[in-house]
């Protein structure tokens, strides 16, 4: 059936109809749920998700909640990550974030990238600290050890990660109806992958000394996975270095293939884009751009947070700030340490 709407301003519209077409990381509106999901009616009341991840959440109850986390875990992360550029993911702390992370922009690719890898790593990480009850350690490895070194512990769980994660974040992308064009959901499954093999990358040996006097005669270890903000770091450098694609015929069917190159197909670690980026210089909701007005930056930086980059040449404000810190600190044996607290007065500056 045509779906027809009212009159109404152009950019009601255009949001309204972005809503219906683009659902691939709405999601993470999860993030700002307050409510603890322990009944399958609570599921028809989460902002966000498509029928098949509605149908996840009341077969896999106590899985939601680990979930929710990974979507806050998202944008804590990423704005962290992205806190020295022009584009620093705000708009992921709002329900209308999708113009600049749907539109198929390097920004979406390292969302989606980092998304992936989030939801995966939480769960990985919640099987380890008995949170779910449906799964337990990760498998010890079958490799013998160098002499010296054992394995024991509880690794993280990155195969029931990897499962139950891309089944809820790819959802979107594998629903039928209201989900994009099929260059984006390509684009969209493509960087969703690249960060799940970030997150296989971060499995890396940890390992716990033992010994007479912390002598470290032996070492028990297991596969861990690095913290969430290092492997966002690495996205970080693929987002960077991320390949212009277009959607054009490869033999029988449609790929995405480089725009410039178009000699090899994509690689499976980069990150794809099919449309530029905006500077983000000024503030554009068409174009989902904050801009930088009010933004700190660094006087003395050369890099992204200088105050000519950040503030695109318009020029910054200083500002002073009393800020107390820790001073004096003295060691006691054994085995504490005291500090006086510290007041000084620092210079900041603000884009114009």
């Amino acid at each position: 059936m045509k779906r027809t709407f009212p009159s109404l301003p152009l950019c009601l519209l255009t949001f309204l109809l972005l809503s219906q077409q683009c659902t691939g990381i709405k999601w993470l509106a999860l993030s700002q749920t307050t409510q603890h999901i322990n009944k399958t009616q609570h599921c028809k009341t989460l902002p966000g998700l498509v029928s098949s991840q509605a149908q996840l959440c009341r077969s896999n109850l106590e899985l939601m909640q680990t979930i929710i986390q990974a979507a806050r875990e998202v944008k804590k992360v990423c704005q962290k990550t992205f806190s020295d550029m022009r584009w620093n993911c705000s708009s992921i702390d709002t329900q209308k974030f999708l113009p600049d992370l749907e539109r198929g922009t390097r920004e979406s690719a390292f969302v989606y990238a980092l998304s992936a890898a989030a939801i995966s790593h939480t769960i990985a990480r919640a099987c380890t600290s008995g949170d779910l009850r449906l799964c337990s350690c990760g498998p010890i490895p079958g490799e013998i050890p160098e002499p010296g070194y054992r394995w024991g512990g509880c690794a993280d769980n990155l195969h029931y990660g990897l499962l139950m994660g891309s089944k809820f974040s790819d959802a979107p992308m594998k629903f039928k109806k209201k989900s994009g064009t099929h260059a984006n959901k390509l684009m969209h499954l493509h960087n969703s992958e690249v960060g799940r093999q970030a997150l296989r990358d971060a499995l890396v040996m940890k390992c716990k000394c033992h010994g007479v006097s912390g002598s470290c005669s032996i070492r028990t270890c297991w596969r861990g996975l690095q913290d969430l903000k290092d492997i966002a770091m690495d996205l970080k450098i693929k987002y960077l270095s991320a390949t212009k694609v277009v959607h054009r015929p490869m033999g029988t069917r449609k790929q995405l293939v480089p725009k410039d190159i178009d000699i090899r197909p994509v690689r499976e670690n980069e990150l794809v884009y099919l449309q530029s980026s905006p500077d983000f210089c000024m503030r554009n909701d068409k174009m989902g751009s904050f801009g930088t007005q009010d933004r700190q930056c660094n006087k003395t930086s050369s890099g992204s947070d200088s105050c000519d980059l950040m503030c695109c040449g318009r020029g910054y404000n200083p500002y002073s700030e009393r800020v107390v810190e820790r001073c004096h600190c003295k060691y006691h044996w054994c085995c504490y340490v005291t500090c006086k607290k510290c007041e000084r007065t620092v210079e900041k500056y603000v884009c114009k």
